[in-house]
């Protein structure tokens, strides 16, 4: 079988180590001689995998015991609605970043008030707000750290004077964070941690309970805390994924050791993008993803976009159409996205380029 690269958005690349775990338990979880995906969560196997999930969040992001970490359903769309649910009494503030951030202030505009402080709609998406001022009488303020779509992303911590919580779905894990700065940080699994079918909140515990409405059961943070991520059936297969995804990463070094990889990987790709006649960067360069890059046919050679479509596709470069609201060229570099596979993708460029010039 002709060897394939990975550069899908998410669901993406998992390390083959948990992916092989995953097909293991698949057939016997545990030596109980039951699939992972028939298993009780009740049982005392499953809940040991439930324990050390979350230990291994806690482990590697450096969680203090401020916060807890809970695993849900529904995805971060499900999320944008419970940050609001959880956290908005009177106003609140939202960097707006892209479809992802747009998606989240419109969910909190369904419950109060809520307004983007900044934003780069203006260019299409194309950098990260700079010089604004975060009002102090904001309930919260969100971010997305990291736009999949136009490839930009927060690389500091913001110091913020009103609890900050963050959309971290496709870059969570990939770079150390200062946890102990967020009230929240929360995303979708199936970018760095897991396959798709469950979401993680990491939720500091005193900011909760300060808003006067009732909150439906199953969108309170204080359920899920209160009932380990198993008020309900977990996601058990997803989860499984997550923790084998998690192990991996711990054996490699964790966060810190990742991130020196990713880096090495983004300015491989980046430093191609520059150097080639035939391609240029959609992002302002100092707000560059690590873990989305986009580019596209540079002036002049739109006509080949196509053709240098096909041409990867025949060697091996799955998934690297950029998003159909932006077109053009998007290779998603997450965690287990090897080194090869993108100096493949650099030299499938420099082999166009050659045929081309």
């Amino acid at each position: 079988m002709k060897k394939v690269h990975n550069f899908f958005a998410g669901p993406c690349v998992l390390p083959q180590q948990a992916v092989d775990k995953a097909i293991e338990a698949l057939k016997d979880f545990k030596g109980t001689g039951v699939p992972v995906i028939s298993i009780s969560h009740r049982s005392k196997e499953w809940v040991q995998v439930m324990d050390e999930c979350r230990a291994l969040w806690k482990e590697l992001l450096n969680i203090p015991d401020t916060h807890e970490v809970v695993f849900m359903g529904g995805g971060a769309s499900l999320q944008f609605l419970c940050v609001a649910m959880n956290f908005l009494e009177k106003k609140a503030g939202y960097l707006e970043t892209g479809v992802w951030a747009k998606k989240a202030l419109k969910e909190a505009k369904g419950i109060g008030e809520a307004y983007a402080v900044a934003s780069s709609a203006d260019t299409t998406f194309n950098y990260i707000p700079k010089g604004y001022e975060i009002p102090t009488d904001l309930d919260y303020f969100h971010i997305t750290t990291n736009n999949t779509i136009y490839g930009t992303q927060i690389k500091e911590d913001l110091d913020c004077p009103v609890p900050l919580i963050a959309d971290m779905s496709s870059d969570i894990m990939s770079r150390p964070r200062d946890v102990s700065k967020y009230a929240l940080i929360y995303g979708g699994a199936q970018k760095n941690v897991g396959p798709a079918g469950v979401a993680f909140a990491i939720i500091r515990k005193d900011a909760l309970g300060k808003v006067s409405r009732y909150i439906p059961t199953m969108l309170n943070y204080q359920t899920h805390i209160d009932g380990g991520s198993m008020f309900n059936t977990p996601p058990v297969f997803s989860i499984y994924v997550m923790y084998e995804t998690l192990k991996w990463l711990k054996e490699i070094g964790g966060v810190e050791a990742i991130y020196k990889t990713n880096r090495q990987k983004a300015d491989m790709l980046y430093a191609e993008i520059d150097r080639n006649a035939l391609f240029t960067g959609t992002a302002a360069k100092e707000d560059r993803s690590d873990m989305n890059v986009c580019f596209v046919m540079a002036p002049g050679y739109e006509a080949l976009q196509d053709e240098f479509l096909e041409f990867a596709k025949g060697q091996g470069m799955l998934g690297i159409k950029g998003h159909r609201s932006v077109g053009g060229f998007r290779a998603s570099i997450y965690n287990a996205c090897p080194v090869e596979s993108v100096q493949a993708l650099v030299k499938c460029m420099q082999d166009f380029e050659s045929m081309k010039k």
